[in-house]
């Protein structure tokens, strides 16, 4: 079977397509790659998976952070609550009395209205980049730990290789209960 292989790449060679050496290299690469490949599959490798999301989503430490970050930014969404509230307000007031305004009153609340909004958008932003940070710095923690208890498992169970990012996962090969377990759920 080789050698048709080989024939057909050595007459599409001659018409410039791939040259015959550059297929034999990768055709011995391949035969070498696989024999390597065997005895590890012949020994059983043992493959886990965790769930990286699920762990910061399920677990106690997940769950006391992020209870602990709300908290510590309440106040700060209530008053962006309250400021939202009292420009809407502003601007329903302003549409309903506009018609009978003078041309100065109008523009100078329209300005108002407009310094009100462009405060409570920086606030905004002000609020989402503390509590993003705010938010990394908790679940960094968490990842360290997690990480560790992830080895600690591996070498207690002797997995060859955990995974944390799949496309698609076995229920049989996803030990990530069992390290929301170990970080103490």
């Amino acid at each position: 079977m080789m050698s048709i292989f080989v024939r057909k790449l050595s007459r599409s060679s001659r018409k410039g397509a791939v040259s015959l050496t550059a297929v034999l290299a990768l055709a011995g690469a391949l035969l070498l790659g696989a024999s390597y490949a065997a005895p590890a599959a012949a020994q059983g490798t043992k493959i886990g998976f965790v769930n990286t999301e699920r762990i910061l989503r399920e677990s106690g430490p997940a769950r006391a952070a992020q209870a602990k970050i709300e908290s510590e930014f309440k106040s700060r969404d209530a008053d962006l609550q309250r400021l939202a509230t009292n420009l809407r307000t502003q601007a329903e007031k302003f549409d309903k009395d506009a018609p009978v305004l003078s041309e100065s009153d109008r523009a100078k609340r329209q300005r108002d209205l407009s310094n009100m909004d462009a405060d409570l958008q920086r606030r905004r932003r002000e609020f989402q980049e503390d509590f993003n940070r705010r938010r990394n710095e908790e679940f960094s923690a968490i990842v360290q730990k997690a990480n560790a208890a992830i080895k600690a498992i591996a070498e207690k169970e002797n997995y060859d290789l955990i995974v944390q990012d799949a496309v698609t996962v076995s229920p049989r090969v996803d030990i990530t209960d069992k390290v929301i377990q170990a970080l103490g759920k």
